[in-house]
């Protein structure tokens, strides 16, 4: 199999320290054989079309980048978004380094499929209510939520869709392990890219939808609010800061706003018992998509509740287990993975390019999370329904 000439030797071990992985873990994690690796690092021809593909592939570059003479610049290689986030937490993983970097290689592929469908790629998203009063977060929340027509009852997947109408992209992660996994141990809930068009929310998958709509609306919040790129932990949905604070005010009275509070039965209703405020609040909770937490913040802010014993209530959860997550249905369903990671507006976008020959069954399976033909297939039969 015939080698390839002038490969950079500097920019592949540039994107292993990126990446924090050694050259035996990239060997081990490719395929190719560390031999061939160490071989292609002294400068000699190693590595083949198909073996450069799958490290482009794995440190999500293009293969041109692999054979550019210079060295790396931090600059031109990372994006303004990247760079505000790794400023705002100096101590991200390099897998999570790396995750973002997709997420944002995913939003180019979007855009450039958009336009060879003749669709435009810079349309407004920004809500015109908000740029012009620049309002606290309360009425921020207000506007925000006339703007994307929610109602009450909502579950999170119609809200998601809710946002992608009006030109966001809403990512969620795997539940299982996987290039577009936030693993379940990290304290990461979630980020938002900031773009002129097509910004960007991408959310852990947590134990509830309720928790997931929290997080795509503090997100959310940031955006509108900041007009910036964050990235959130759990530290930050408690946290003193102006911003965090700030979109967890947008975030709750977007999902509970005040007419919704005004239906509670406060009469039912026992302070001294934080035990029992989860089995009060469930009929609330699901009907408005949202965790009781999120009730009882907003409870709290309103003054229906003591801060005092919102903050007993939290001791108490924090002291139970943690419940196991539920699995995702298996390779049986995976046929509905890509709708549930990158949206309908996303996974439509792809499918409407194969169907126009624009691109290749393969490149459509790349795009899609590499998903398997016969997957592929499923997919285009039933997404009309999705």
């Amino acid at each position: 199999m015939e080698k390839i000439k002038g490969i950079n030797p500097s920019r592949i071990i540039w994107c292993c320290e990126d990446l924090g992985i050694s050259v035996e873990e990239l060997a081990q994690e490719t395929g190719i054989a560390l031999a061939t690796l160490e071989k292609a690092l002294d400068g000699k021809e190693a590595l083949s079309v198909k073996q450069l593909q799958k490290l482009a592939s794995h440190f999500n570059r293009g293969l041109l980048f692999f054979l550019e003479e210079s060295s790396v610049s931090e600059g031109r290689v990372h994006s303004v978004q990247f760079r505000t986030l790794n400023n705002q937490k100096p101590q991200l993983s390099p897998r999570f380094r790396a995750l973002v970097e997709r997420t944002e290689r995913q939003r180019l592929t979007y855009l450039s499929l958009r336009e060879d469908l003749g669709e435009p790629v810079d349309p407004a998203w920004y809500p015109e209510e908000i740029a012009g009063n620049a309002p606290r977060p309360k009425r921020a929340a207000q506007l925000a939520r006339a703007w994307l027509g929610l109602q009450p009852g909502q579950s999170f997947a119609e809200m998601r869709t809710a946002l992608e109408a009006k030109n966001i992209l809403v990512f969620l992660s795997n539940g299982y392990a996987g290039k577009w996994q936030i693993p379940k141990e990290s304290p990461i809930r979630g980020f938002s890219l900031y773009f002129d068009s097509f910004p960007v929310i991408f959310i852990k998958k947590q134990l509830s939808e309720g928790a997931q709509a929290f997080t795509m609306m503090h997100e959310l919040g940031h955006l509108l609010l900041h007009r910036e790129s964050f990235v959130d932990d759990e530290n930050d949905f408690y946290s003193n800061s102006s911003n965090e604070v700030a979109a967890n005010r947008f975030a709750g009275n977007l999902l509970v706003p005040d007419e919704f509070l005004e239906v509670l039965d406060l009469q039912r209703f026992s302070a001294d018992d934080v035990t029992a405020y989860d089995l009060f609040l469930e009929g609330y909770s699901r009907r408005w998509s949202v965790s009781p937490e999120v009730i009882l913040r907003r409870m709290t802010d309103s003054g229906l509740l003591p801060q005092e014993d919102y903050q007993a209530y939290r001791k108490w959860k924090q002291s139970l287990p943690v419940p196991e997550r539920k699995g995702s249905g298996g390779a049986r369903y995976r046929f509905k993975e890509p709708v549930r990671v990158f949206g309908k507006s996303y996974v439509g976008t792809v499918l409407d390019a194969l169907h126009e020959q624009r691109i290749t069954l393969a490149r459509a399976s790349s795009y899609l999370d590499n998903l398997k033909i016969a997957d592929l297939r499923q997919l285009e039969d039933t997404h009309a329904s999705i």
